[in-house]
């Protein structure tokens, strides 16, 4: 539920309703760059939900094991979206909803990795609840046990690891976390991710500062490989944050086979050089659109190389801030445009 126009929440008797979430947000990535992914979660029966399940459809996302259940309510955030120097704010509102309240033997795991290539978790759904936290563990083994690739988002939220009072949000999480990283191919992150759940930081780098040494980020991704030697690749997602309407934007992509940073984009001469996106629309879904990006390319022969897969990926997340709502509508064809230096913005006839 989101504050039209840039109002604050004081402000509005309105709310602009999106349906999505982080996991959903990469399936339709994918989904729109031309891939297939379906989507497992757990919704109410009622007409909201159905709605939910439209909006996943609309993209071609496979919904055949998305539980239905006689309990449990549908999670709802409120967005009031910043503008310049007033950073946006949310507000949770997902408590005993049903993916919370869902154990993890109510899913068809058996059936729900059948041919299944890749598994990709977030960091938001196990801060939900404890039993949120056991299924993310116990589809990260499964999807394992299955041969598929795993993937995991950090993102930590610390207004949502609640469900165990005796421990900080923080704690919560890297407790929670550490169980489910041995089971992760590729950890997604930022540097606070990175900080407020591994407890790893990049030297005395500032997120908040709008400056990023990216010099200290392939150590940063390799304690991330040393902690958990199982991880084959690390992705640092680089935002440089001027104001909220203004941010410089980029990524690295550690492969631990070679020890090789990827960083993107690069300019003329190989350097990198942040995408700058000076009028956001909408900033929420970045990350997710960067994970969907991602996961495309390095499942797709052609695009799969390192360095090629995160200039995909940090291009696919860079057109994502200027589309409004949690899906990014970018087709195949306009990220590789602007991976191939298309940045004009002029009109195609």
């Amino acid at each position: 539920m989101a504050t039209p126009e840039n109002l604050r929440l004081r402000q509005t008797r309105n709310f602009e309703v999106t349906y999505a979430g982080a996991e959903a947000s990469v399936a339709a990535s994918i989904c729109n760059f031309g891939g297939e992914a379906r989507y497992v979660t757990a919704l109410p029966k009622h007409a909201l939900a159905e709605a939910t399940m439209d909006s996943v459809r609309a993209v071609g996302i496979d919904t055949r094991y998305v539980l239905r259940t006689d309990s449990g309510r549908l999670g709802l955030y409120f967005l009031e979206t910043g503008a310049n120097q007033r950073p946006s704010n949310v507000i949770y509102d997902r408590a005993d909803s049903a993916v919370a309240i869902t154990p993890a033997e109510a899913y068809d795991w058996d059936a729900i990795f059948d041919n299944a290539q890749w598994l990709h978790l977030s960091g938001i759904t196990p801060a939900l609840s404890k039993n949120a936290a056991e299924a993310t563990l116990v589809a990260a083994k499964k999807a394992k046990e299955a041969g598929a690739h795993v993937s995991i988002d950090l993102n930590f939220r610390g207004k949502l690891w609640k469900w165990d009072e005796s421990k900080t949000a923080r704690e919560l999480a890297q407790e929670t976390m550490k169980e489910i990283l041995p089971y992760i191919d590729v950890v997604i992150a930022n540097e606070e991710d990175c900080h407020d759940v591994l407890g790893i930081q990049a030297g005395d780098t500032d997120v908040h500062s709008g400056e990023l040494d990216t010099s200290r980020y392939p150590d940063v991704a390799r304690q991330v490989v040393a902690m958990f030697p199982n991880v084959s690749k690390v992705a640092i997602t680089l935002r440089e944050s001027y104001s909220a309407s203004h941010n410089n934007w980029g990524a690295m992509l550690y492969d631990a086979a070679s020890d090789t940073p990827n960083f993107a984009p690069l300019d003329m001469d190989g350097n990198y050089q942040s995408y700058e996106i000076k009028n956001i629309v909408d900033r929420v879904g970045g990350g997710d659109s960067f994970a969907g990006g991602l996961i495309f390319a390095l499942t797709t022969e052609e695009l799969q190389a390192p360095a090629v897969a995160i200039k995909y990926a940090v291009a696919a997340s860079c057109l994502k801030h200027s589309i409004k709502g949690d899906f990014n509508f970018s087709t195949r064809e306009e990220v590789e445009r602007l991976m191939g230096g298309n940045a004009s913005g002029r009109v195609v006839r």
